[in-house]
């Protein structure tokens, strides 16, 4: 379910407010062979499932900077915000990866407002992603994410 803001301003209102979750994606190793071969990591606990199935998490596990990647992809299915001429990714602060993600296990990213500011033109908003494990307790990416909306 996605929040919408009719305009940036909106923000203010929903400090500290829970904004929702994307859909479920599940990460097979086609994704994460294919993150392998974009970033030059093929390290085994990633794209060897024969030597993976004798390591320490009994499969082949996703890169956390490919479950951070997806955040990208989660962020506007959580929160949408209108009535804007530009939006623009400034980055991540704080970012975490306190669960392995096993091939074949489903994702999905949830988000809460923790800051909204004046900037020039515009407002800067730090939304904390958090990438849930279906099945788990501990997620597997929890990032901080930096956008900042430029009014129409």
């Amino acid at each position: 379910m996605t929040t919408v803001f009719k305009q940036p301003q909106e923000l203010f209102s929903a400090l500290g407010a829970e904004l929702g979750t994307s859909e479920w994606l599940e990460l097979d190793q086609q994704r994460i062979n294919l993150f392998a071969d974009a970033t030059g990591d093929h390290q085994w606990i990633h794209v060897d499932p024969e030597r993976a199935k004798d390591g320490p998490f009994g499969k082949c596990i996703a890169h956390g900077y490919l479950t951070l990647s997806l955040v990208n992809l989660f962020l506007p299915q959580i929160v949408d915000v209108q009535g804007i001429s530009m939006g623009v990714n400034v980055g991540c602060d704080r970012i975490r990866f306190p669960a392995p993600v096993p091939v074949g296990s489903r994702v999905r990213g949830s988000g809460e407002l923790i800051s909204v500011e004046e900037i020039k033109g515009g407002v800067q908003a730090v939304v904390r992603v958090t990438v849930e494990i279906e099945g788990n307790d501990r997620p597997a990416c929890v990032a901080d994410t930096i956008s900042r909306y430029f009014p129409a």
